[in-house]
């Protein structure tokens, strides 16, 4: 079989209504592939458990739930690709999640570093603090090398998308529609822009209208996809509270950003704080809860794009500070001297570069770059 054909199989099992990845797991377990399962009696798929009739039913009419020859048009049109379940390009974060899609539509490219990639979701009511919060950590974190994750949903999810494009970084939006449809219709050029910088990624058929049972499945993959999810806005029964769960039971990290006791959209995230999510000002709170656990996922270094990674924000003095430091100890004395700064004005600085986990202090006084 060519692997036209065997994608034809594939694209057509995915097609099913109310199969979904969980009951597909269980046939392709059984039946070994996708030819196999659409070329079975009924009287063989409703012995499997959780197939029942109607399910039985849709599978031997597949035929009746997608137009290949379309849905090939559609895919040369948009230059998608396809990847499935059992490809060796398949995102490896991804992979280890218990009902893991069975394709992906991707327009773009996903890269090996995408790996290393925090999810940042939120109210599509959002205020202006939630928005400027969700583009300044987007961009922070694509500037260190961190890919960004979202869902192209007005509000945060769209302010995290640009953030990370305006930090000259890498993000990945995640529909809950095909990838023919632009949903919400106004980011019709932010998502062209991510799929030229990143990828827009969803695991529905091309024509897919964004129907309201899509978005918890594809909330999954926002998680699943990343190795944290930061909840920037959220009300107490937010969508992005459904992102949380899934990364819950995947066991991703969970951060909130904490926001006024009186705001509505705030009340979902001060909740999740309450329950344990861990509390996140700035991008550094991010980087530095995962940085020890990418570094034990992906121990090779090729598999990593953490190494020389761009320097956080620093202010003027602090990156003369910065600059004065090297491998080798310097007393601070010295650094008081070759940077004309006061000795309290460069206590303070040099405490802010520890923060940043940019300089260690060593006995003596003494300090060296981290």
């Amino acid at each position: 079989m060519d692997k036209i054909d065997r994608l034809k199989f594939w694209l057509a099992l995915n097609a099913i209504p109310g199969l979904g990845a969980r009951r597909a797991k269980l046939l392709l377990k059984h039946f070994g592939s996708p030819q196999a399962i659409l070329a079975a009696p009924s009287s063989k798929l409703r012995g499997i458990p959780g197939i029942g009739p109607e399910l039985t039913k849709r599978i031997i009419n597949w035929k009746t739930y997608l137009d290949l020859d379309k849905e090939f048009c559609l895919l040369e049109k948009h230059q998608v690709k396809v990847i499935v379940v059992d490809d060796s390009s398949y995102p490896k974060n991804l992979i280890n999640i218990f009902d893991p899609p069975l394709i992906l539509y991707i327009k773009g490219e996903l890269l090996p570093r995408d790996w290393i990639s925090v999810a940042i979701v939120g109210s599509r009511r959002s205020s202006f603090y939630g928005r400027r919060t969700a583009e300044k950590l987007g961009r922070e974190l694509a500037a260190r090398g961190l890919t960004v994750v979202s869902g192209l949903a007005r509000g945060v999810d769209s302010a995290a998308h640009k953030g990370a494009l305006s930090g000259a970084g890498r993000t990945i939006a995640v529909l809950g529609s095909g990838l023919d449809v632009v949903y919400p219709p106004e980011n019709k050029e932010l998502m062209e822009e991510i799929s030229r910088k990143g990828a827009v990624v969803s695991e529905f058929p091309m024509s897919t209208f964004p129907e309201r049972g899509n978005f918890p499945r594809r909330n999954r993959i926002i998680s699943g996809l990343s190795l944290g999810v930061v909840v920037v806005e959220a009300a107490q029964r937010s969508g992005a509270l459904i992102t949380v769960d899934c990364a819950l039971e995947q066991g991703r990290e969970v951060f909130a950003l904490p926001g006024k006791v009186d705001s509505l959209t705030s009340r979902g995230t001060n909740i999740l704080i309450q329950q344990g999510a861990k509390l996140v000002t700035t991008s550094e709170d991010i980087i530095e809860e995962l940085e020890p656990i990418w570094e034990k996922l992906y121990p090779e270094k090729e598999m990593r794009n953490t190494d020389n990674l761009p320097l956080p924000p620093l202010k003027e003095e602090e990156m003369k500070v910065y600059n004065l430091l090297s491998d080798e100890p310097k007393q601070v004395d010295s650094l008081i001297g070759e940077s004309g700064l006061l000795p309290g004005h460069i206590s303070s600085v040099l405490l802010m570069l520890q923060m940043k986990k940019l300089i260690k202090e060593l006995p003596g006084k003494k300090y060296i770059k981290a």
